[in-house]
């Protein structure tokens, strides 16, 4: 059964009420055999904001027989851990079947796992961890503004996830940019694991979101269903540039008399007995018995939903040409290959393809062009990194080519749950990071962001290129741009040479296209190979001059696909001789150990020493503390000549 309310009706109908309460009585039953089949869940989250679920499905624009259809309204659980109390409702309005709900639940290989995820019909996002949904919401709501588009976005929130401090910065950004087409509905139910959310962490969150600017609603009773609806129906309507929140003062464990605001379950399910006496009082049949042993049967994969697979057509405008004896730096060439994008794709008088994101870095990171050519497809978000690559990856899943730069550190280090969770998402974010590595000198090692690769790694859906000059940037900003899937381009400060043929060209010319996973032999050797990217390229190739003048053949390999890794050319350096690389990376989790692995899983031996950063460096220029590594040109070639006596 499922309900859908007229929006111009000023309030519910006997009717309408005596259906949500049958509906709420069959969700509560699926929630408590549901924990209780899978010995593990969490039932009272589920149980507390159950009504304002049920009355928000029968409110907003959606089909359950087209769980993607684009003109749907986006419903985020922020409170990820309430599947029970989600499900429940998606099998209600007829997403999948109870069947499908209750015998796949937390099982291995199932489509219904303990934290909501998109493989469910009805779920938009992997929210993961607490904290996330907000800004997840915000990007949603944003996309939709950018293109004109009336579809509104829902957040379901609880006070104990109100401790992080990322939900501040979203809140912040949503009253910027004006998201009236945005409505949190919180479950006040002031319980969280450890107990009362005012002993845990005393916060008031009306106060917190008035002072911020957003329109506040306040439910007496989150159980009351025309309460509810007319909340929602004031939010749905809500076209005066301010964001709404509903906080539903709710009781955890509601409509089950013991459970009812006990902490204890939060996270607890009913063991057989105490279930027995919850279904008796809400008067259904306990057929816990049979739901188990149907839970004995393989498990079903029939609802487990395909990831979006929708990007626009990017056109990838024309490439720059940055002639021998230029000298500028990768983020100005990465600065200029944006703007390109956004005169070849963002058209007058059509919503745009290509957005940008910031945190008060624009110069830095060289988006001034892109924001003065498409000023409404650039978006300030302030120091609130946390928010912004959160936000960055639910825009990307909206048909924008969404582009987020700032400095590694915060790009990477700082953010590494968030680009994790666009990982889970199947995001399509553009990270460009500037400022990488020991390059950024004087700031020092808080912002030498060395940890990139290592951090990124540790990620299936990211890809992570690191180019050599402006003219292999301009490229690969290009690339990323056209192609979907999560991409990381990073770049250091400062301004370096063109990287040139043997005979003094331009390597990365004219008819150069780069292709992920496909390494560049800058030079052929025959007695060893030096491999590197980035920065440390020219410093490589002065090394290999260096080495030529005293009689030795060497080749330089660069490596700027790092992943994926070009193996083959991997191989082919190896069947040379000695490996040499050379990075601006920590020692221990950079391209080295990815080499050393990629070797040591084909039981190829070859000797092999890696350079890279060994320990924090100083407050310095690059060349020195280049120099202080081990990594200058003439270090790099006595390190050489050392391995291969």
């Amino acid at each position: 059964m499922s309900l859908s309310f007229d929006r111009e009706q000023t309030e519910l109908s006997a009717q309408e009420i005596a259906s949500l309460k049958e509906m709420r009585t069959r969700c509560a039953k699926r929630i408590l055999l549901s924990t209780s089949l899978a010995a593990s869940g969490h039932p009272g989250g589920s149980l507390s904001s159950l009504d304002m679920l049920l009355v928000a499905y029968g409110m907003i624009k959606h089909d359950p027989r087209q769980p993607r259809w684009d003109g749907r309204d986006r419903f985020v659980e922020s409170i990820g851990h309430i599947s029970p109390g989600v499900y429940s409702v998606l099998a209600e309005y007829g997403y999948f079947s109870e069947d499908d709900f209750l015998c796949g639940f937390r099982r291995t290989g199932s489509g219904f796992p303990g934290h909501v995820e998109s493989i469910v019909p009805g779920v938009e996002w992997d929210t993961g961890n607490l904290g996330q949904g907000l800004s997840t919401a915000v990007g949603m709501a944003q996309a939709f503004k950018i293109k004109g588009k009336d579809n509104r976005v829902f957040c379901l929130m609880g006070d104990g996830e109100h401790q992080k401090g990322q939900i501040v910065e979203a809140v912040r950004y949503a009253h910027k940019y004006k998201l009236d087409n945005l409505t949190v509905l919180l479950d006040r139910n002031r319980l969280q694991i450890c107990g009362k959310t005012a002993d845990v962490m005393p916060q008031s969150i009306g106060k917190l979101y008035e002072a911020l600017g957003w329109n506040v609603i306040r439910l007496v009773d989150g159980h009351d269903y025309n309460a509810i609806f007319k909340a929602l129906t004031a939010a749905y309507t809500n076209t005066s540039g301010v964001p709404t929140i509903i906080i539903a003062q709710t009781v955890m464990g509601k409509g089950i008399s013991f459970m009812e605001n006990l902490a204890k379950y939060h996270g607890s399910p009913l063991g057989p007995d105490l279930l027995a006496d919850a279904l008796k009082e809400l008067g259904v049949e306990n057929d816990f018995d049979a739901w188990q042993q149907r839970r004995n049967e393989p498990v079903g994969t029939n609802t487990i939903m395909e990831p979006k697979s929708d990007y626009p057509q990017v056109q990838g405008g024309e490439p720059i040409l940055y002639d021998v004896g230029t000298v500028t730096d990768n983020r100005s060439a990465y600065g200029s290959a944006l703007l390109g994008l956004a005169e070849a794709n963002n058209v007058a008088g059509k919503s745009p393809v290509i957005v940008g994101i910031s945190c008060d870095l624009e110069g830095s990171v060289k988006m001034g062009g892109f924001h003065k050519h498409s000023p409404s497809a650039y978006f300030e978000a302030g120091i609130q990194e946390h928010h912004a690559a959160g936000m960055g990856g639910a825009m990307s899943t909206e048909n924008l080519v969404t582009f987020f730069s700032t400095f590694g550190a915060f790009a990477v280090s700082e953010v590494y749950n968030q680009n994790r969770l666009s990982d889970f998402n199947h995001a399509n974010l553009k990270i460009v990071a500037t400022h990488v590595g020991l390059d950024v000198g004087e700031d020092g090692p808080t912002h030498q962001c060395i940890d990139y690769l290592g951090l990124l790694k540790n990620l299936f859906r990211f890809s992570v290129f690191m180019p050599a000059d402006p003219n292999q940037t301009d490229r690969i900003v290009r690339y990323i741009a056209t192609e979907p899937g999560n991409h990381f381009v990073g770049m250091g400060r400062s301004k370096i040479p063109i990287i040139t043929t043997e005979d003094g060209a331009p390597f990365y010319g004219t008819d150069y296209t780069f292709v992920p996973g496909k390494a560049d032999w800058l030079r052929r050797g025959t007695e060893a190979t030096i491999i590197t990217y980035g920065a440390l390229t020219q410093a490589s190739l002065d090394a290999w001059k260096l080495l030529q003048d005293q009689g030795h053949s060497v080749g330089v390999l660069n490596m700027a696909s790092l992943l994926p890794l070009d193996v083959d050319s991997l191989f082919e350096a190896a069947e040379t001789g000695p490996i040499l690389t050379v990075e601006d990376h920590h020692i221990e989790t950079g391209l080295g150990a990815s080499v050393s692995i990629a070797l040591m899983g084909k039981g190829k031996s070859v000797a092999l020493r890696r350079l890279g950063v060994s320990h924090y460096a100083s407050s310095g220029k690059p060349a020195e503390l280049y120099a202080e590594q081990g990594l200058d040109a003439a270090s790099i070639a006595q390190s050489m000549l050392e391995l291969i006596g």
